[in-house]
């Protein structure tokens, strides 16, 4: 498994350096925190560090179409067609492209690693770290700090929705209501 995942991170990396996207940043946090809770939760570390390292492999491309909604299904299909040069089991397989399609919270979890995967990605907007990397990103993107302000708030509202973990929900809370104070206290009225 060492291998897929060497490649996996070598295939991802390839297209953040290619797209600038997701961030860098991103993708190791979320990366981290998935292998931090497959320890704390007993699930497979190998499906989790999948899961998070393919779950945005077409994020960035779709960024330069502007057809971000697509990216999820786009990058379950390439994970896919990646994948399928391993001789991996027809049950691994199923569990990384769930952690891919679920990541969102559109779709149901076939496994705890789709879920912590989900989880590990709120930490992305939801953490302070990931907070303030989202919020350079949006800087650099449109000058409006308005307008940054409410994208930052929709990503946060969007991942606060998908928090399913107890654990998850009790390190993330506190710093999701901290910031929307913030947010609301960087709004002119």
């Amino acid at each position: 498994m060492q291998d897929v995942i060497q490649k996996a991170k070598e295939y991802a990396l390839k297209e953040i350096e290619l797209y600038h996207a997701p961030k860098l940043e991103h993708f190791e946090l979320s990366n981290k925190m998935g292998q931090e809770l497959a320890i704390k939760l007993g699930a497979n570390k190998d499906i989790v560090m999948l899961g998070t390292i393919l779950m945005d492999l077409k994020l960035g491309e779709c960024l330069k179409e502007n057809k971000i909604p697509e990216h999820v299904q786009r990058s379950a299909e390439a994970a896919g067609k990646f994948l399928k040069q391993f001789n991996l089991s027809e049950d691994i397989y199923n569990k990384i492209i769930n952690c891919i399609e679920a990541h969102h919270g559109n779709k149901e979890y076939i496994c705890k690693e789709a879920e912590i995967s989900a989880n590990a990605d709120c930490y992305r907007f939801l953490h302070p770290r990931g907070i303030f990397g989202y919020a350079v990103l949006l800087g650099n993107r449109d000058q409006d700090v308005n307008n940054c302000l409410d994208q930052l708030e929709k990503k946060m509202e969007e991942k606060h929705k998908i928090l399913s973990l107890d654990i998850c929900k009790e390190e993330l809370e506190k710093y999701y209501l901290e910031f929307k104070e913030i947010i609301n206290k960087a709004r002119i009225s």
